[in-house]
């Protein structure tokens, strides 16, 4: 799951870049209201952790326009402005959800996780596939019951197919929600986790779709 968070503050956006990239998730962190804005554009982020109080540009101002701009990710706001005015303020601009500083790590990636799985329409705390079960909560996965041990990018390709498991995922779409803008990402790397997917979970766990790319195979 890919994040693009905006705080300016860099003692708490260190710890929430090092914290979340350590509990799975992949982070672009920016600390400019201008930078923020434009790269909900350039990437295919899964949620936004966004401050309000960014230099060059308000985060409520900027919220205002992706909202205008049709950009629907979910934003979870994270600020020290937390008096019930200003979290109607922001839930009113378009904010799905609201968390005031000072915050919890974990309760700020448990927030995240369930924004992202409503934003694909998946409340259940467990995603199954057959004999595949997928808990996002514990980023833990079981076949026929038993736990299965995945590296931590496996798991990301895993859980990005079966969040989305009628559709082909593109090479690239996969590398861009795999990587950050500051990974050096090799050719092949998105063909090595397959491979090791298929290998532990069985070889039609992923289909390959000639062409065009990868997607949930049989079952």
């Amino acid at each position: 799951m890919r994040i693009l968070l905006a705080e300016d503050d860099r003692l708490i956006g260190d710890g929430l870049n090092i914290g979340l990239s350590k509990m799975g998730f992949t982070v672009d962190w920016f600390m400019n209201g201008d930078e923020v804005f434009e790269a909900l554009f350039q990437a295919p982020y899964d949620a936004v952790v966004l401050d309000l109080g960014l230099p060059d540009r308000d985060g409520l101002s900027i919220l205002k326009e992706w909202r205008l701009n049709k950009r629907n990710e979910p934003v979870l706001i994270l600020t020290a402005r937390g008096d019930v005015d200003q979290r109607v303020i922001g839930l009113d601009s378009g904010a799905d959800d609201y968390l005031a500083k000072p915050f919890a790590l974990t309760e700020v990636a448990a927030r995240l996780k369930a924004l992202i799985r409503r934003s694909h329409d998946r409340t259940e705390p467990v995603i199954t596939a057959g004999k595949i079960a997928y808990y996002p909560q514990t980023k833990s996965v079981t076949l026929d019951g038993k736990p299965v041990t995945l590296a931590p990018r496996e798991l990301r390709v895993l859980e990005l197919l079966m969040m989305n498991p009628n559709k082909v995922l593109a090479k690239s779409t996969i590398e861009e929600k795999l990587y950050a803008w500051d990974n050096d990402v090799q050719s092949n790397a998105v063909e090595v986790h397959v491979h090791h997917l298929r290998k532990k979970l069985g070889k039609n766990i992923i289909k390959t779709v000639n062409k065009i790319g990868y997607m949930l195979g049989e079952v």
